[in-house]
């Protein structure tokens, strides 16, 4: 609701008669720009106790820019280098909110709680996603072609985002188990009854419930050498350590360097099927095609908020594994029925009936999309638990994210421009079946044991601050983002 990156591109081409490759430019620019700022944005919000405040200020700067856009973006891309300039600032405001607002949840339910609240997030995420998109299509229909007022629907998203990060108090969230370097007080507690379980292979013992955090350093740390041992690696989640590893210890994992390669590859192939998609419906369609691409992001939205709920229940019992893999080769089986779908409509104008069967295939892209976005937060943290990186961590395979949407981005739009849409999707379906397979043969499984052993969850943040830290009673207040 705040960037509306893929409305955006779909208005500038059917509205400001950009073309494929000046469309493909901007969000080059847009993509590499997150890609350079996102793994710093992880180390800052790391140490940062400023979380909410920046997470607000990122809200907003990337709303203004989104109307900035729309108002002054002129035909033909007459301004084109005003316009890459303010996708470079906008993707460098952005790379905060990824870490932010996952940082946050850490921070208020711990590593136990993630499982359930990442995927009640992602749930909210992509309803709200869904409202915003409908409410933004219904509007463009009726203001054709003058359809850049349907972003005024950004800042009214943007009030209700600010509205409910200042109900979060500072001392709702808890820094260090933000960071992943220790576990909240409520998570020990639960975790206190397993005795010498194998936590992702590393011995665990019980921890201390001492709540004794002086000797922690919550000061920046310049320090970029391969460190020294990590909680993890002395024992186990939590204990007396408390020391976070060094950002260049934390890339000689080969599991995380794994990983980084899957999500550059899966973005790299699927980042352009929707934009592509979207414009398939709505060139030479008018306002009609722009309320057939709304509803193209909308239909992916409404099956990303089942595909969420599905990995929160089920992803401690089938592990992650098996439901990222769903995820992963359901792009190439979209793209190789989309190839299908243009081979037959060929030259022919388009049928009511052609345009909704081509809109089905984004019920694939909800599935494959919607389970992405759950899952490759909850491997980070669990790749991350007890380093105390967890949004340098995040960072580095959001940005991974970002450079693979990029060049998707360009290369999708040079592609449907010179070869052809349907040449397009063959060759992004073949692409999109090497993360698939190399997360199949050579990632392992990272659901923590404590999680394969049904430790009670924490319960999902539908409310905060009951009672502060000295169990004084306060008066409730809902917090649903």
């Amino acid at each position: 609701g705040l960037t509306m990156i893929n409305m955006q591109s779909a208005f500038l081409i059917a509205s400001k008669n950009y073309s494929e490759k000046q469309a493909g430019v901007m969000f080059v620019v847009f993509g590499l720009s997150q890609f350079l700022f996102q793994t710093p944005a992880g180390y800052i919000m790391d140490y940062s106790d400023k979380k909410v405040l920046l997470l607000s200020i990122a809200a907003i700067g990337t709303t203004l820019l989104t109307v900035f856009t729309a108002l002054f973006a002129e035909d033909e891309g007459g301004n084109i280098v005003l316009m890459v300039f303010v996708k470079f600032l906008q993707g460098a405001i952005t790379a905060l909110i990824p870490p932010g607002l996952n940082s946050i949840t850490q921070g208020i339910v711990g590593a136990v709680g993630m499982t359930s609240q990442v995927s009640t997030n992602e749930m909210m995420n992509h309803m709200g996603t869904a409202v915003i998109v409908l409410t933004g299509s219904i509007l463009s229909y009726w203001l054709y072609p003058n359809i850049g007022l349907l972003f005024l629907v950004s800042p009214i998203a943007c009030a209700g985002v600010v509205f409910f990060l200042m109900r979060i108090r500072p001392n709702d969230i808890d820094h260090d188990a933000a960071r992943g370097l220790v576990l909240d007080s409520e998570t020990k507690n639960k975790l206190e009854s397993f005795d010498n379980s194998d936590v992702q292979g590393v011995a665990y013992k019980p921890p201390s419930l001492d709540n004794d955090k002086s000797n922690i350093n919550t000061a920046p740390s310049f320090k970029f050498g391969f460190g020294t041992q990590s909680v993890a690696g002395d024992v186990g989640l939590t204990g007396a350590s408390h020391k976070a590893d060094t950002p260049l210890k934390i890339l000689r994992d080969p599991t995380l360097l794994t990983f980084i390669f899957i999500v550059f590859c899966f973005h790299t192939s699927n980042g352009t099927v929707l934009p592509l998609v979207m414009q398939t419906l709505a060139i030479e369609n008018g306002r009609t095609g722009i309320l057939w691409s709304g509803m193209c992001i909308i239909v992916a939205q409404i099956f990303m908020v089942m595909s969420a709920k599905i990995c929160g229940d089920y992803s401690t019992k089938y592990g992650r594994k098996f439901l990222f893999l769903i995820g992963l080769f359901s792009v190439p089986l979209r793209c190789f029925i989309l190839n299908a779908l243009l081979l037959v409509k060929g030259n022919n104008e388009t049928s009511a009936l052609m345009e909704f069967m081509i809109l089905s295939t984004q019920i694939l892209d909800g599935i494959g999309a919607g389970t992405f976005g759950t899952m490759y937060i909850l491997v980070t943290s669990d790749l991350s638990g007890g380093t105390g990186r967890f949004s340098l961590t995040l960072g580095l395979t959001t940005a991974a994210m970002s450079i693979g949407g990029t060049v998707s981005g360009y290369l999708g739009q040079a592609l449907a421009q010179d070869i052809g849409y349907r040449e397009a999707f063959v060759i992004l379906g073949f692409m999109s079946l090497v993360p698939a397979f190399v997360y199949l043969f050579f990632m392992p499984e990272t659901l923590p044991k404590y999680a394969e052993q049904n430790v009670p969850q924490l319960t999902t943040m539908t409310s905060i601050a009951e009672e502060d830290r000295n169990h004084n009673s306060t008066s409730s207040y809902t917090g649903i983002i």
